[in-house]
């Protein structure tokens, strides 16, 4: 069964880290409801969802995607390069140590964030972000390279993170909204979307996407390569540089 990492947005949600975006008002109380509605888009395709503690005093702990990354049954426990946010790797790695996965982890003076790395096949595209430094790529690719993954190293200076402005479908196109996208021609499918918002995809499966409900051309645009699109809105995360994919992690048996 596929279970989902996912912890409850903090009341103080408004206070998170922004870089790349002016900050404007955020309602945490929509948070809320929004972070639900994305879990009913799981539920209702059958995934277990595991609740990582509330941890209210951070911020910025809904995004437990850059805390954890998971290789088949290896996961790689974040430093965060922003140092507010170090206060959110305890918890996570409990729940981590309880599910019975390998761990290891990313120290100093590594940083590395899970917003910034893309797995397609076993390629694995990391960041070289504000956010994630060499340190912490060179610490990922010994901890990876052993294990039949290959790291390959991505410039980001348009964006907060990689997954910022490129996700993968399932056939491993890559998909970005070319503004936000250092260098496409790294990559060896790149496909050009028409909205800040479509660059984030989550995979459900073969044929399924879910992302945000605020960029329909995106949608039509996939629709029209023969997938299935599920959209939720998520307004209150793409405030703080959020998006579908920053408020999960998932974990495929």
């Amino acid at each position: 069964m596929a279970r989902l990492l996912v912890r409850p947005p903090s009341p103080a949600l408004a206070d998170g880290e922004l870089t790349h975006l002016d900050r404007v008002e955020v309602d945490p109380a929509r948070a809320r409801e929004q972070w639900q509605w994305y879990l009913e888009v799981f539920r209702g395709r059958g995934w277990e969802i595991i609740e990582i503690p509330a941890a209210d005093a951070q911020p910025d702990g809904v995004f437990v995607e850059d805390a954890v990354i998971v290789f088949d049954h290896l996961a790689v426990l974040a430093r965060a390069g922003a140092e507010s946010r170090r206060g959110e790797k305890p918890t996570v790695q409990a729940v981590v140590a309880a599910s019975g996965l390998d761990a290891v982890e990313i120290v100093e003076p590594g940083t590395l964030d899970g917003g910034d790395v893309l797995k397609v096949g076993r390629t694995v595209y990391v960041g070289a972000s504000l956010r994630t430094n060499s340190e912490g790529i060179a610490q990922l690719r010994a901890a990876l390279e052993p294990r039949g993954w290959t790291v390959v190293q991505v410039p980001v200076t348009k964006v907060l993170h990689l997954k910022s402005g490129i996700t993968a479908l399932p056939d491993g196109t890559i998909i970005g909204f070319e503004p936000l996208v250092d260098d496409p021609s790294m990559f060896d499918r790149f496909l050009a979307v028409p909205e800040e918002h479509g660059t984030a995809v989550v995979v459900l499966d073969e044929s399924t996407v879910l992302m945000s409900d605020d960029a329909p051309a995106t949608a039509a645009l996939l629709r029209g390569r023969g997938l299935e699109v599920l959209t939720t809105p998520v307004s209150e995360f793409e405030k703080l540089e959020g998006c579908v994919t920053c408020l999960s992690v998932r974990l495929r048996d």
